[in-house]
């Protein structure tokens, strides 16, 4: 048998600074052994995208769901030069305090950040919900679809998402107002990295991976899903009709459910 032993010498010659974190946490009233779920928002997005419906879901079901705001995101400590990998760290940290192995979900860019984090941290499983991975081809459909609000973040200003790219027409309009209002936005060098950082290492562990996501999100392409979900042996899990932000669009129990109906029949990893 041949051992593989991965050197991180960054990370031992420039270890991440601690932050502080902002956890929101929803627990079933009786503890049935469920694994801990742990959402990780994309950029932009804090913890309160998950607190929204989510968390609240999950509970009632019998999982314990905790959902992290990333460094400079939501309620956590101000970081507006933090790396990617300086998000990662945030993820495996907070699952590590977990009683449990836990479970990851990562949005967006935070399905990214949590690709990453397998790499660190043996998870019982992993859930991608409209992932964005490294490279060029979500920025092209954001460039065609939202030309003004993604332009500036190639110069280091804030990726802007419009309505229409993150909910169906379904969402009431004063719904969708309410959340776009709260998004705030990664760091430069943070985005910079999303489209220039190299793949993710391969996941400790093996856990089975699910990934989730509408056809029709004006981010995320039906092919950079199916490309994300083959890289781990699957076929993406599709909902016609609902926008990029499926936690908190009209529709949001569905996505949901099928994922805690996942997590019910899906295998421990190896």
């Amino acid at each position: 048998m041949t051992s593989v032993r991965i050197m991180r010498q960054q990370e031992w010659a420039r270890p991440v600074r601690p932050a502080r974190r902002e956890v929101l946490s929803a627990t079933p009233e009786l503890d049935e052994g469920r694994p801990p779920l742990l959402f990780v928002p994309g950029f932009g997005h804090g913890a309160w995208a998950f607190a929204e419906h989510w968390l609240g879901h999950a509970a009632s079901r019998g999982f314990p769901a905790h959902a992290v705001s990333l460094r400079g995101h939501g309620g956590s400590e101000p970081a507006p030069k933090a790396p990617l990998r300086a998000y990662v760290h945030d993820v495996v940290q907070v699952a590590a305090g977990l009683p449990r192995q836990t479970v990851l979900v990562g949005h967006g860019a935070g399905a990214l950040v949590v690709a990453h984090a397998l790499a660190r941290y043996p998870a019982r499983a992993a859930v991608l919900v409209a992932p964005v991975f490294h490279g060029w081809g979500v920025l092209g459909g954001a460039l065609r679809r939202n030309p003004a609000g993604t332009l500036p973040a190639l110069v280091g200003g804030r990726l802007r998402l419009s309505r229409a790219q993150l909910f169906s027409r379904e969402l009431p309009e004063a719904e969708a107002r309410r959340h776009v209002v709260r998004l705030g936005r990664a760091s430069r060098r943070a985005q910079w990295q999303v489209l220039t950082g190299a793949d993710p290492e391969p996941a400790v562990g093996r856990p089975p991976v699910l990934v989730l996501g509408s056809p029709d999100d004006r981010v995320v392409p039906a092919g950079a899903l199916t490309r994300v979900a083959r890289r781990y042996g699957s076929a993406p899990l599709l909902f016609p009709g609902m926008g990029h932000d499926l936690m908190l669009d009209a529709r949001w129990r569905e996505p949901v459910d099928a994922l805690l109906d996942w997590l019910e029949k899906a295998p421990a990893a190896r």
